[in-house]
């Protein structure tokens, strides 16, 4: 039975249930079916998920024109050419080129080139191996059910916020116009990349953060450079601030802010990103055992916890591991060939934490790119992480700019990066890089970090010249002395 063709059948009956069909279900449901399982996916909005439509996708098809834009300024022969206002209206129609137009017909037709069934609707649990999609049809799983639902916006207990339907991430990346005046509250990505993306499309924007500074989970030196730069680029920054109320006269009217400071901000639009929740308030998990709405404790094979047979998996954002799409995926792997190998009989490798059933690299060795402007990617511990987990490290910093490969790239360079090493091993514990065109760097650094190579070793790997990865060698030098 194919994915477009899943109507009520006699045999309900399945190996493996993905309740999703974002990046991780999918690549759950793929990993179950190459193992020889039969898989059905229950969706109830988009085949694709959060990530194709409303997040990863759009968001970085927003924040390409405005990186580009910026390297271009800096680049000899192309400075004046590139000093112009972006076409708001284009860089939106190749955003809504990049999600498809909201329309998930080319995934149904993945799924349904693999032989995997899919159902639309609410999907339920009801009781071990069970779920109920829309309160009628009954699909049951022989080996596994895997919640791969994601997480969801949260809007904050604040005064008239909600009666003045502000923005969440999805509204951001998805909106039709540039707002005149955009509030931005919260420093994490989110706030980070919309407030460059839309600041570079023509809006005015306030950037408001609780705390003293932006991307506070990553090393202190990236928030600096990135809010240098935002300022730079016209947006209003302001730290230590918290929100008091809002309100909104009218439907699509002007927008009040007050602050806790007794100011008050008036705009057009406001942008909420201080947070997510597990979207798991309405799938059944009272049936098992399990709080609705709660994120779910999972071992390092993603199997949840405390639930009789073992039967239940938690994928991706649910666990609250890494909310990372990438993460997610990975851990749709290791999920995978756990269930399958349990099916099977076989023994699951839990001795071994980087092995097949393993999602050892969601404690040891997350990577992520922060695309704003300059670019921050990151893997590994922090070297306060690091700290706090009871390592013996030195920390080696280096100057980007000081590299030949990034003055060839831009003028005026600005960047930094970090390594953090564990001393007692002498492999890296994390790596942070800020700079333009950054994000291609770091997966050098996730292999050094997730294969824990030895610094020795990675003195013999040689970095082409003259390129940014020639930081590398800087590093290497700087901590050999």
């Amino acid at each position: 039975m194919a994915a477009t063709e899943a109507t009520k059948a006699a045999d309900e009956a399945y190996d493996v249930i993905v309740l999703g069909a974002g990046p991780t279900g999918e690549n759950l449901a793929d990993r179950a079916h190459a193992a020889g399982l039969s898989a059905v996916v229950v969706e109830s909005e988009l085949v694709g998920g959060e990530c194709s439509y409303w997040a990863c996708m759009p968001s970085k098809a927003l924040l390409r024109p405005v990186t580009a834009r910026s390297e271009a300024r800096r680049v000899p022969g192309l400075k004046d050419a590139a000093d112009v206002a972006l076409d708001a209206p284009a860089v939106l129609a190749h955003r809504d080129a990049f999600t498809s137009y909201w329309k998930d017909d080319g995934q149904v037709r993945w799924l349904d080139s693999l032989g995997i069934d899919l159902v639309r609707g609410q999907g339920r649990l009801a009781g071990p191996r069970r779920v109920v999609v829309d309160g009628g049809r009954v699909l049951t799983a022989r080996h596994a059910v895997a919640v791969c639902t994601g997480s969801r916006a949260v809007l904050p207990g604040i005064p008239g916020l909600a009666e003045a339907r502000p923005w969440t991430s999805r509204d951001a990346t998805s909106a039709k116009s540039v707002p005149g005046r955009l509030v931005v509250v919260g420093g994490g990505v989110v706030g980070v990349e919309m407030a460059t993306a839309w600041r570079a499309l023509g809006a005015s924007v306030t950037l408001l953060v609780r705390g003293d500074g932006l991307l506070p989970r990553m090393e202190p030196f990236a928030g600096h450079l990135v809010a240098e730069s935002l300022a730079e680029a016209g947006v209003f920054l302001r730290t230590g601030v918290e929100v008091r109320e809002v309100r909104r006269e009218a439907p699509g009217g002007p927008v009040t802010i007050l602050l806790d400071s007794g100011d008050e901000i008036v705009a057009d639009e406001l942008l909420i990103a201080t947070g997510r929740a597990p979207r798991t308030e309405d799938i059944g998990l009272d049936t098992v055992g399990l709080a609705p709405g709660s994120w779910l404790d999972v071992d390092d094979s993603c199997r949840v916890t405390g639930v009789t047979g073992g039967w239940l998996y938690g994928v991706g954002d649910v666990n609250h591991r890494a909310l990372l799409t990438h993460q997610g995926k990975y851990q749709a792997r290791i999920a995978g060939a756990a269930i399958a190998a349990r099916a099977r009989g076989v023994p699951i490798l839990e001795s071994d934490r980087w092995g097949a059933h393993a999602a050892t690299a969601d404690t040891l060795a997350v990577p992520q790119v922060v695309f704003s402007d300059p670019e921050t990617a990151s893997v590994g511990l922090t070297a306060a992480a690091a700290e706090r987990a009871g390592y013996r490290t030195r920390v080696v910093d280096q100057d980007l700019a000081a590299v030949a490969g990034a003055s060839l790239y831009a003028d005026g360079y600005r960047g930094r990066a970090r390594m953090v090493v564990d001393l007692d091993r002498e492999v890296l514990l994390g790596a942070t890089f800020v700079g333009a065109g950054v994000g291609e760097l770091l997966h050098s650094a996730t292999v050094a970090v997730a294969g824990e190579v030895p610094i020795e070793r990675l003195w013999h790997a040689v970095p082409s010249y003259p390129t940014i990865s020639e930081v590398w060698l800087r590093l290497l030098e700087a901590y050999r002395g």
